[in-house]
């Protein structure tokens, strides 16, 4: 049957009514991380030492920073502490509830030149900029206190004692060195653990690599449910006071999960000559608790068994009976200092067939081909290795990255929001095209 003039005009109707709730579907991808809840402050130096070429590249980063957070008074607010000899509060927390609005306000900043005053600024953020008079929210374990410092040059007051007091309050402070700064400065003030808090770039130019680093702290993966098991050697050529090195590795991971009933859950094995569940998955809900029991493991000893310790992860370790959840990522991080003493070839491979994500970690005497064998492609992001002990908080850095970037899952939970509200579209469209069809069917025939 040829179409009327009357059905096209009414698919036409329908059509731009489809188009409207694609339209509105796509808006919700726009924000694809949606950031935890937090009050950020950024603290920047802009003394006499950074030139007016470098102050723009500050204000650069801190406006991509922003551009990847989830901006709104009930997600991410953020306020700007411009610090010379004196201290000037350029944005409040309560001022900008946009990412459009801040980023035009951040442009907008100039340099003092004058002083460097540091531990005036964080005092002055202490207690004016997380002020709730300034739109800070009232302290909650649901609500993140952040302070990032920007600076490029030694203090002229105390920052030490100021930094203590405004972290047992509650922030957490990252402090980001340039050029000639005083690293013993920016110790003093970033928060535990030092290796995720500071970082130093050798000019204002190369401040931009940090970005991706600042955005990730700040993304709150909604989609984010992990079972993660720790296979730990403890075999004699450890030694035990690297075993201690070892388990404070493992804690800096915990860390930077997001522990809980519904997200990520973690087991511990510790193997040598044998194979031993220190607990499994789920037992332990908080990172509290889950750090505690890692800080209580005790030192095995004895030999190198890394094939046995993979087919106990294979058969126990993310067995349903064993804590592990149906239809969640699995995670394996396998650490050693050397070379197996069995065969690991048929256990790792199964591994990585079964789906599971596997990470490999050597020190020492660890072999590079056995690394390789155990970890998930592509191996050069999935295996580590230092061949010092002390070192080994730089992987753990770099190994939690990969964690929680797996195959981005804010991106993930948006677009999946995303897919539901196109297919709902879709399905509201088909049911109306059926419905109209028939409508226009019976005018037709009547018509006739």
């Amino acid at each position: 049957m040829t179409p009327t003039p009357l059905f096209l005009l009414l698919l036409g109707l329908i059509g731009a009514q489809a188009t409207v709730d694609l339209r509105t579907a796509a808006a919700m991808a726009a924000g694809l991380c949606k950031t935890r809840p937090t009050d950020l402050i950024f603290i920047v130096d802009s003394s006499r030492s950074v030139r007016p070429s470098e102050f723009e590249q500050v204000k650069v980063f801190l406006a991509k920073v922003i551009e990847g957070l989830d901006v709104g008074p009930n997600a991410t607010r953020v306020g700007v502490v411009n610090y010379a000899s004196r201290v000037k509060n350029e944005v409040s927390l309560k001022t900008h509830r946009t990412k459009a609005g801040l980023v035009k306000a951040v442009t907008k900043i100039e340099p003092l030149s004058t002083g460097t005053m540091t531990g005036l600024a964080i005092q002055f953020a202490l207690n004016v900029a997380f002020s709730e008079s300034e739109g800070a929210r009232v302290k909650s374990p649901d609500i993140s206190k952040v302070a990032i410092i920007v600076t490029d040059g030694r203090p002229q007051d105390s920052v030490k004692d100021i930094a203590l007091r405004a972290r047992e309050a509650g922030i957490e402070i990252f402090a980001i060195g340039v050029g000639r700064v005083d690293m013993s400065t920016l110790r003093q003030m970033a928060s535990d653990p030092l290796d995720d808090h500071v970082d130093y770039v050798e000019s204002y130019s190369v401040i931009e690599k940090l970005t991706k680093k600042f955005q990730e702290a700040f993304c709150a993966c909604s989609n984010s449910a992990t079972d993660v098991v720790f296979l730990i050697d403890g075999s004699k050529s450890v030694r035990p006071e690297n075993f201690e090195l070892v388990k404070k590795w493992i804690n800096q991971i915990i860390d930077k999960l997001d522990v809980s009933e519904t997200k990520a859950h973690v087991g511990l094995v510790q193997y040598s000559s044998s194979v031993r569940q220190e607990f499994p998955l789920g037992r332990y809900n908080n990172k509290k608790d889950l750090k505690d029991a890692v800080k209580k493991m005790a030192y095995m000893e004895r030999g190198t068994m890394t094939g046995q310790a993979l087919r106990y992860l294979l058969d126990n370790s993310f067995n349903p009976g064993q804590g592990a959840r149906p239809g969640v990522t699995k995670v394996g991080i396998v650490f050693t200092d050397g070379r197996s003493q069995d065969y690991i070839g048929d256990a790792a491979r199964k591994a990585k067939e079964n789906g599971f994500k596997m990470y490999a970690v050597g020190v020492g005497n660890a072999v590079e081909n056995e690394l390789k064998e155990i970890a998930s492609e592509p191996t050069g992001e999935h295996y580590f290795y230092t061949a010092d002990f002390k070192a080994m908080t730089q992987i753990a850095k770099k190994l939690q990255i990969n964690i929680c970037q797996e195959e981005d899952p804010c991106e993930c939970d948006s677009l999946v929001k995303f897919q539901k509200k196109v297919e709902d579209a879709l399905q509201a469209l088909t049911k109306k095209l059926e419905s109209m069809s028939k409508r226009i069917a019976l005018l037709e025939n009547k018509i006739v």
